[in-house]
């Protein structure tokens, strides 16, 4: 790229557009954890509560319900009375649910996981540019 009075607009829209990438990637891969979170708490607790697998991931009933819902309509849940108690609802991972659970979660696309795929001096340069990033002023 040739430097000129152009440079920092350009410069400024290319990274503008990298950090809009990078950042709906990372609202993808905090969906994932969330997901295998829920469906941990239910494969731990089999037959699972909606109070206990609520509790395990630390959220409310009312959003562990609507998560759970989700993932009952996505067929990784199954969900059923409680045979011990009817008023209860029995929640179980469905083979796709285990199958979802079992296989490796969203590292594999991680920013993490990607520089560890460069060279030294690629990440040296890498820090450099964070480093003067974090100097501009605001």
């Amino acid at each position: 790229m040739m430097w000129n009075s152009n440079a920092p607009q350009a410069l400024a829209t290319r990274l503008a557009t990298l950090f809009e990438v990078l950042d709906d990637q990372r609202a993808s891969e905090r969906a994932d954890r969330a997901t295998r979170t829920l469906l941990a708490a239910i494969a731990d607790r089999e037959p699972a509560t909606l109070g206990a697998v609520a509790h395990a991931a630390g959220r409310g009933a009312p959003a562990t319900s609507r998560a759970v819902e989700s993932l009952v309509q996505h067929g990784l849940v199954d969900r059923a009375p409680d045979p011990a108690n009817r008023r209860r609802l029995a929640l179980r991972l469905t083979d796709e649910g285990r199958a979802l659970l079992a296989k490796r979660g969203a590292a594999a696309g991680s920013l993490v996981e990607r520089f560890g795929k460069l060279a030294q001096s690629e990440l040296r340069a890498l820090e450099r540019a964070v480093e003067i990033l974090e100097r501009l002023p605001k």
